[in-house]
């Protein structure tokens, strides 16, 4: 990839729509802005209305353009904004024109790898806002912001600098007197590396409930043939997505919907009945029962029937056809009928309140992918094996507390290989 190539995209949603906004990355572009402008003296920064032409004069559109002088800009470099109509002509034809204009298409990220080759961002501020632009509730929104505006960064970087202290220290331990060094250093160099791992330990337990609010929480409703889940199913989404029929065994397949439930993003999962079965496909669709059981964040374990069964922190006990039972002996049960909808409205509440408890208050929980995942599960090893083998050698212990910091700083990306960049950046859309 050439960093040096002044790079085009579209920034705004492709298809008919009143504005569009394309946006423009390089080098020396102030010359190139007062030309499509029609003003000299132009100024960083305001916005100047024209009609954009090509080289031969003929009209493009009417547009509003904007100057983001380098390196206050969102890449570092000069940056234009061509705000035109939205419609698929307009956009195809400008984009035919900055073409000619010795500009290329940019590659899916490609904004955002010149921000953080120009120190604008690091990695986690760019996985901040890859999930920013994937964010379908309020709570992805806020979750994605925090990352995105450094909080997390301000976590790994904290982390990193307390290692490379560790590990100054360490080689310090074996070049000066102690006389000359802080009191009772081995055992504060010691104590501190035993803080960092139980300090990433705990963020690495989060990890579900970051996935939980990023990716959305999972709830599987389970139980027998013929009990009702497709139609509290139904009920819960407020549409007929599942097939309802009295023929046990009608659902073969996981049938998933997504709910907004007070801003969090819910994966609502209704699933093939248990029971035993001679029939092939049937089978396979009881197998990814038992499959979303284990990825389950919540469980919803419906009944038609009398049951002693009882409720746990995973899973909501329910009583479907309640409407046809005469009496109702399990306390710790929600007895509904989604027939009628009585007893789904206790049943939300009940599912909100497992929400709540579950991802509410969770505002020092880092933004955790399967990247950062992998290199602060090898951080947690190295500092493990620095205390857990530490013998008095501090050549060896430095070495791990300094692996570990590397990992560390690939998260940030201070020091990454390219495949980790790419990796990263990927993940974004074309305009940013």
């Amino acid at each position: 990839m050439n960093n040096n190539n002044t790079i085009f995209a579209l920034s705004s949603g492709f298809g008919k729509s009143g504005v569009a906004v394309i946006r423009i990355s390089g080098d020396n572009l102030k010359n190139f802005f007062q030309q499509i402008s029609g003003h000299k003296n132009t100024e960083s920064r305001h916005a100047y209305f024209c009609n954009l032409r090509d080289d031969a004069g003929d009209l493009i559109d009417q547009c509003i353009v904007i100057y983001f002088a380098a390196p206050a800009s969102f890449t570092g470099e000069d940056i234009i904004e061509i705000h035109s109509h939205g419609a698929p002509a307009v956009i195809n034809k400008i984009f035919s024109f900055l073409s000619t204009q010795n500009m290329r298409m940019a590659e899916p990220g490609e904004f955002s790898r010149r921000a953080f080759l120009n120190g604008k961002m690091d990695l986690t501020d760019v996985d901040g806002l890859a999930a920013l632009l994937d964010a379908q509730t309020d709570k992805q929104r806020q979750f994605a912001l925090k990352s995105m505006l450094g909080g997390d960064s301000e976590k790994y970087n904290d982390w990193r600098n307390q290692m490379v202290e560790i590990a100054a220290y360490s080689a310090a331990i074996l070049d000066y007197d102690e006389n000359d060094l802080p009191a009772n250093i081995s055992e504060k160099i010691l104590s501190k590396a035993k803080e960092l791992f139980q300090e990433i330990n705990t963020s690495l337990s989060h990890y579900n409930i970051s996935r939980a609010i990023t990716h959305g929480f999972n709830i599987a409703l389970v139980g027998e043939t013929n009990v009702g889940k497709s139609s509290i199913f139904n009920r819960l989404v407020g549409a007929n997505r599942a097939i309802v029929s009295d023929i046990a065994g009608t659902t073969r397949d996981v049938i998933s919907a997504q709910i907004d439930i007070d801003g969090y993003l819910v994966n609502l999962s209704d699933t093939a009945g248990l029971r035993e079965t001679d029939d092939q496909i049937e089978q396979m669709g009881i197998d990814r029962t038992k499959y979303e059981l284990e990825n389950a964040d919540l469980v919803l374990h419906i009944f038609n029937n009398k049951t002693d069964t009882l409720p746990d922190n995973k899973t909501i006990v329910v009583i479907n056809k309640s409407d046809e039972l005469k009496s109702k002996t399990n306390k710790k049960a929600i007895y509904t009928s989604a027939k009628t909808g009585k007893g789904i409205d206790e049943l939300l509440n009940a599912i909100r309140k497992h929400l709540h408890d579950a991802l509410d208050n969770r505002d020092n929980t880092l933004v955790i992918n399967a990247r950062t995942y992998k290199l602060l599960t090898d951080a947690k090893y190295e500092l493990e094996h620095a205390i857990e083998k530490f013998d008095g050698n501090y050549d060896i212990f430095a070495e791990h507390i300094r692996a570990a910091a590397d990992n560390i700083g690939k998260i940030l990306g201070t020091i990454t290989a390219n495949d980790v960049m790419d990796a990263t950046f990927s993940q974004l859309c074309l305009g940013k």
